[in-house]
């Protein structure tokens, strides 16, 4: 008797050390990306206080943008390079502005490869293989990794064609790929599978919802009117039923992505939901005029619980470029209240918070360490959402300089 009662006791306090050694590991883990991002990224001369420089930002994004394409991690069949949320999907929104701001004659190399990967496996769709696979990683993995290469394709695409004027063929083709595999029927009718590796934020459970928010912002850019092409009006309307459906559920970062959307599908978001979402968003910002990621995407359960203690051992809880690059962007597609001061204070955060390399930092939520190159993946979505929405602030900048924002 005495031994059985024993040995759950040593067992508690086994599980309690072992509990106890990953924190201290953690914190020193903590305390020393602090540093070093704090080295690097805030006490240096490192961040810039006076507009923003267009030209480190595009050397920034093609340098990673290159490290992408060789990166073993990211080779897929036939020669082509997978896409990434973070990395190239952001690239791919912003260098077209970034040509513009720099008055560049073409695209670049880096873009070059990255087009003609997506276009070779758009055009030889049904030979590509999916990047993530049953067998290789668990049940429904296939499915999942083919829906969501074929959204980012028609994103990207999509994306190249409005700056353009004119919708492509290989554009069509992406998008007839990604309405193919859209869910027709069940909870999450009008959406799509999804890559689920409990990674925060664009694989994990949330991540689909956001996806199927991204490719509306894609649909309302595209051009020649797509969206209203009645061969496609059928998807787009399940597409809006199901944003509208699942939007009350959703964190805010994936609300957001709604708020830019609806700019031009304004059927997406009554105007009750988007002034209590931008109220949200105004009690979100914090003192220096920033937003902070970990609040617009909470984890639940014992991920929140670490991602707290994570937050406060490596200082993620401060204003990151990724979370308010992406407010600012939305505010400024979908407008702010009247005589508010949120959208003219973010801009002012983007504009004072560029690092010399080109950057905005983020961090990861997922305890990546932030100098690794792996860890930059939040600063390169950052990045491209703070040039964004720079750019069209620049657009209607007044002639005396200051910031535009229509309050």
């Amino acid at each position: 008797m005495d031994g059985r009662r024993g040995r759950p006791t040593v067992m508690k306090i086994r599980v309690l050390s072992i509990f106890v050694l990953v924190i201290l590991v953690l914190s020193v883990v903590g305390l020393w990306t602090t540093v070093r991002e704090r080295k690097t990224s805030v006490s240096s001369s490192g961040f810039r206080s006076v507009r923003w420089n267009p030209a480190a930002a595009a050397q920034y994004l093609d340098s990673r943008e290159v490290w992408w394409q060789s990166w073993p991690g990211a080779q897929m069949d036939h020669g082509t390079v997978c896409i990434s949320c973070h990395t190239v999907v952001t690239y791919a929104l912003v260098r077209p502005a970034l040509r513009q701001e720099l008055n560049e004659k073409g695209t670049t190399r880096p873009e070059q490869v990255m087009l003609a990967s997506i276009e070779k496996r758009v055009n030889d769709w049904a030979n590509t293989a999916p990047f993530y696979t049953d067998e290789a990683n668990g049940p429904g993995k296939s499915a999942q990794s083919r829906a969501t290469e074929a959204v980012l394709n028609a994103v990207i695409l999509a994306s190249y064609d409005a700056a353009q004027g004119h919708l492509s063929s290989v554009t069509r083709a992406a998008f007839d790929e990604a309405w193919a595999l859209q869910e027709t029927s069940g909870e999450d009718a009008g959406g799509w599978q999804w890559q689920d590796f409990h990674l925060a934020p664009w694989e994990s459970t949330e991540s689909a919802y956001q996806g199927a928010a991204l490719f509306a912002v894609a649909l309302g850019n595209a051009p020649d009117g797509y969206a209203a092409n009645p061969a496609s009006r059928e998807h787009v309307e399940l597409l809006e039923q199901y944003l509208r459906h699942q939007y009350a559920a959703q964190p805010v970062m994936s609300q957001l992505y709604v708020l830019w959307a609806s700019r031009r599908m304004p059927e997406l978001l009554t105007e009750k939901d988007r002034m209590k979402l931008i109220d949200k968003i105004e009690n979100l910002q914090l003192s220096d005029g920033g937003w902070s990621l970990p609040s617009l995407d909470q984890q639940p359960g014992v991920r929140r619980y670490l991602l707290d203690y994570w937050k406060q051992i490596s200082n993620t809880a401060t204003s990151d470029g990724c979370a308010t690059g992406l407010v600012v962007l939305a505010l400024e597609e979908n407008g702010p209240k009247p005589k508010s001061s949120a959208l003219s204070r973010g801009l002012q955060w983007l504009e004072d918070h560029q690092a010399k390399d080109g950057k905005w930092w983020a961090p990861s939520l997922n305890g990546l360490a932030p100098q690794s190159d792996e860890g930059l993946f939040m600063s390169d979505a950052a990045t491209g959402y703070a040039v964004l929405a720079l750019q069209i602030a620049g657009d209607n900048r007044s002639a005396d300089g200051s910031l535009a924002t229509g309050e």
